[in-house]
């Protein structure tokens, strides 16, 4: 078996991100209690922060936000019942037919540029009442959405999106994996977006660099239920505080330094958007993800091999889409040493 390539520069996600020397030590005195009892005072302040910071009645902690989403799908709809989300979403494509498997749920896709879609889209997808066809019964927004290079949704067309899934007596729910890079992107806080939902979950494991969980939040009657969710798909736990103390410590330390991530991300762009070959326009780079094709003969499987023999990881999302997500672990001058190795790799 041949050696791992050494890895001086990992853009492969955010979620690679390493808790940092503080954190641990934060992580390592937080108190600790039975949390299944209520009984953990660091899952218990980790909740309230995030019920204050999202302007809802309660918060529950979760292992993941993959757990969140498929979660929220069980309290909001019963088998049978039908969610609309963008195409892109991510329990669509990267939850393992959770939906399905878990929840008992159709999810209808609709398109949209840069994994939005529109109040159009939104009115032609709600079904019809009619007993032969599932009923409609959730709104799905992702907010950044990851497979639209990490774009900021605009509070109008939340808004406005939302309003028709009221007005058809739809529940709605916010993917909000990368909300906090949206917030630290637009000044829009993360009150004003999640105002719209009635459900919102944060990760603590991307951008703010925890190693470990995501918090949904909601009214406290959606938040029981959620409760009896998590109990039954194995996802209580006991002393959690030292893992939730992670959360803690990113919310009060690591969101404001998330602009250092967008703007290592846009300087990415700028200097692979020049290279033969590549095909990238960096105006779109919003927050930390950046996308970019090939136009040339080299496909993206191939490019990422010899990036990563140089030490620079990516991923390849498709025969000729690469992405690179930037996140606190990568500095202004790793970014040039990517562009370095990339120059290298595409400059013929």
């Amino acid at each position: 078996m041949s050696n791992p390539a050494r890895i001086d520069v990992d853009l492969y996600s955010d979620t690679v991100s390493q808790p940092t020397s503080d954190m641990r030590r934060f992580m390592c005195e937080a108190p600790v209690g039975d949390e299944q009892k209520f009984e953990d005072p660091t899952v218990n302040q980790l909740c309230e922060m995030v019920a204050e910071l999202l302007g809802k009645e309660a918060a529950v902690f979760m292992p993941s936000g993959t757990m969140c989403n498929e979660i929220a799908l069980r309290v909001h709809a019963r088998h049978g019942e039908e969610v609309i989300a963008h195409r892109s979403a991510h329990p669509i494509n990267s939850e393992a037919g959770g939906p399905a498997a878990l929840a008992g749920v159709n999810v209808r896709a609709i398109d949209g540029p840069r994994g939005q879609f529109d109040v159009a889209a939104v009115e032609a997808a709600i079904r019809p009442r009619t007993r032969h066809a599932p009923r409609t019964r959730l709104l799905w927004v992702e907010q950044t959405s990851n497979h639209g290079g990490g774009s900021i949704w605009p509070l109008a067309r939340i808004e406005a999106v939302t309003a028709v899934a009221r007005r058809h007596g739809l529940a709605t729910h916010m993917d909000g994996a990368r909300l906090m890079n949206a917030v630290v992107a637009s000044g829009i806080s993360a009150r004003e977006y999640s105002a719209f939902f009635d459900s919102v979950w944060i990760d603590f494991t991307k951008g703010l660099g925890a190693p470990v969980g995501a918090a949904l939040a909601g009214s406290r009657e959606f938040i029981d239920e959620a409760w009896r969710c998590k109990q039954q798909m194995g996802g209580a736990m006991r002393q959690a505080g030292i893992i939730a103390a992670g959360g803690v410590y990113a919310l009060r330390h690591n969101v404001k330094r998330l602009a250092e991530d967008h703007a290592n991300a846009r300087r990415l762009a700028e200097g692979l958007a020049g290279l033969p070959g590549v095909r990238l326009d960096p105006a779109t780079i919003e927050t930390n993800i950046v996308f970019f094709e090939l136009s040339g003969e080299l496909t993206a499987p191939v490019a990422v091999e010899r990036l990563l023999a140089r030490g620079v990881r990516m991923g390849a999302s498709g025969p000729r889409l690469i992405r690179a997500v930037t996140h606190l672990d990568v500095d202004a001058a790793a970014i040039e040493r990517a562009l370095l190795a990339a120059r290298e790799v595409f400059k013929s």
